[in-house]
């Protein structure tokens, strides 16, 4: 899979931009500022419907623009597919070969990326928030299903939290709608943590040789779902919802009292380890960038495997981040195999041969401009 022409519209700083791009790698250099990471974004955007930077649609259009449109012809293996989304005041509207999508889980999925940026070195020193976030949107990627049972479950568990914060101290609380929005609420609440454990299973399995290789063979990486559902993994699916809502039957006062819903995927979390110590807690910032950037090649596998072909790799002033050893190792796994954006002020000190032979254009106030190579 890869994106052979960009056409910007009123996005972020760019008026009007457009470029045609290698099906191998593609850089952008420019000053700070200048719109490197807009681009990378708009192709994330293009393919997710969201942003990573930001969940305020609305900085995405151009000041004082009534709207910002992102175009792509995306070649899959089927042939070359047109995708267009155009972020407005009034919502988003997406169309992929020219037909409008009824729905954006519909369109979700059908354009494959992933992106690995600074920020995605706090996938395990950061918030438990964050790594909901990347379960989410990858697990979105691959399983439309997924999306649909998770959009389930924040609407329910929305309603579920209306009560308790309507009914906040309130000791002797007891609502039939409640017990109705608590049943619905399990329902939901398994199906979305049965599919991040499925896909935990599949991460663990391409991370794992992969953390392996990048270590020198010194470290063996184990990923663990943190579940705040009090659920036994080994017991029988049935069971989980039994377990669960036994919790959600002894945390019913402290609920009301803080008036949430205190047990569930929504405050669950990611665990990483390396040789049996956690990484977040114990792990030096060389172990908790190389998981890093092992979960981000796990998931191109990963996305490969479920999907038929590789996704876009998006790698937005990270290569800046790793040391050589960890650049060299990120830049031979992709070679020749993903079709790769990489944004960087300056390529001095990049020598290796996926970054030289890459086409190079130069980004500057929201403009984009071709140059044949690198220099």
């Amino acid at each position: 899979m890869h994106i052979e022409t960009l056409a910007l519209s009123n996005y972020r700083n760019y008026e009007t931009a457009s470029a045609e791009f290698s099906k191998h790698v593609n850089v952008f250099l420019g000053e700070n500022a200048q719109g490197k990471t807009n681009i990378m974004e708009a192709i994330y955007v293009l393919a997710m419907a969201k942003s990573h930077r930001t969940s305020n649609d609305k900085e995405l259009i151009r000041w004082n623009a009534e709207y910002g449109k992102i175009k792509g012809d995306v070649h899959k293996k089927y042939g070359t597919v047109p995708f267009e989304l155009t972020i407005s005041q009034k919502g988003k509207k997406a169309k992929v070969n020219y037909l409008e999508q009824s729905r954006l889980s519909d369109y979700i999925g059908q354009m494959n990326v992933v992106m690995f940026a600074p920020e995605d070195l706090n996938l395990v020193k950061g918030s438990p928030q964050v790594r909901r976030r990347f379960l989410d949107m990858e697990i979105g990627q691959i399983s439309p299903v997924y999306l649909h049972d998770l959009l389930q479950f924040q609407k329910i568990l929305k309603q579920r939290n209306h009560i308790l914060k309507q009914n906040q101290g309130n000791p002797s609380f007891d609502d039939v709608m409640f017990a109705i929005y608590t049943e619905q609420y399990v329902e939901a609440a398994v199906k979305v943590i049965a599919k991040r454990m499925q896909f935990i299973a599949l991460l663990q399995s391409w991370a794992e040789p992969i953390h392996h290789g990048i270590s020198r063979g010194l470290e063996k990486l184990n990923i663990q779902y943190q579940c705040t559902a009090g659920i036994d993994f080994e017991s029988a699916r049935e069971e989980w919802k039994t377990q669960l809502t036994d919790k959600l039957e002894k945390s019913k006062r402290q609920e009301i009292q803080r008036g949430t819903t205190l047990y569930g995927p929504h405050r669950d979390d990611l665990q990483f380890f390396v040789n049996d110590y956690d990484v977040q807690t114990y792990g030096s910032q060389g172990q908790q960038r190389t998981t890093a950037l092992s979960l981000k090649l796990a998931e191109i596998e990963l996305i490969h495997q479920e999907v038929g072909e590789p996704p876009i790799l998006l790698l937005d002033d990270v290569l800046s981040e790793l040391d050589d050893f960890r650049q060299t190792h990120l830049l031979n796994t992709i070679q020749d195999r993903v079709q790769t954006f990489v944004t960087t002020t300056s390529v001095d000190g990049l020598t290796h041969d996926v970054v030289t032979q890459a086409k190079l254009f130069h980004v500057e106030h929201g403009t984009i401009q071709e140059k044949s190579h690198v220099e």
